[in-house]
């Protein structure tokens, strides 16, 4: 997701944002959290463009170039919850119209491929205790529970890690 892309959906220019993904996308607005979101990951890029490379990917469905969901890092490796030096966190989340459906497993395996071949080794995930579908989707990809933390924003979440 360029930053001009996450731009325009911050500010719900949703054809501008279309003809930048080539990519259909949601009718609805963004809700308040993807603007959140994006709006952190817009200032993560301004900061320091190289980061680029490690943050929020489009998931787009490839029969019919539809915007389905996202996956990425928060950051560079070394940013995570548990600031573990070398390790990403990854965040993933997926259009409530297409869940249950493997786009979420699919992606997250492809994204933590991509970054070993980048020479991570150590993936760090913060879930909600209620998400069942994310913890669900963590244990079948080999992440290990590891203990919880307090998140600002989202309360209370479980830490899970995958070693390679």
């Amino acid at each position: 997701m360029s930053e001009p892309f996450m731009k325009a959906v911050v500010d719900e220019r949703l054809r501008d944002a279309r003809r930048l993904l080539g990519a259909a996308l949601p009718t609805d607005p963004p809700s308040e959290d993807v603007k959140r979101s994006l709006s952190r990951r817009i200032e993560q890029v301004r900061r320091d463009p190289s980061l680029l490379h490690w943050l929020t990917r489009a998931i787009v469905r490839l029969e019919d170039r539809t915007l389905v969901g996202n996956v990425g890092f928060h950051g560079e490796p070394g940013v995570n919850a548990k600031n573990v030096g070398g390790a990403v966190e990854i965040g993933y989340g997926i259009l409530p119209e297409f869940r249950r459906k493997g786009y979420a497993t699919e992606a997250v395996s492809a994204f933590v491929e991509w970054a070993q071949r980048e020479g991570i080794r150590h993936f760090i995930a913060t879930v909600s205790p209620d998400n069942v579908p994310s913890l669900a989707i963590l244990r079948k990809l080999g992440f290990v529970h590891t203990g919880e933390h307090w998140d600002d924003e989202d309360g209370l979440e479980h830490v899970f890690e995958l070693n390679r």
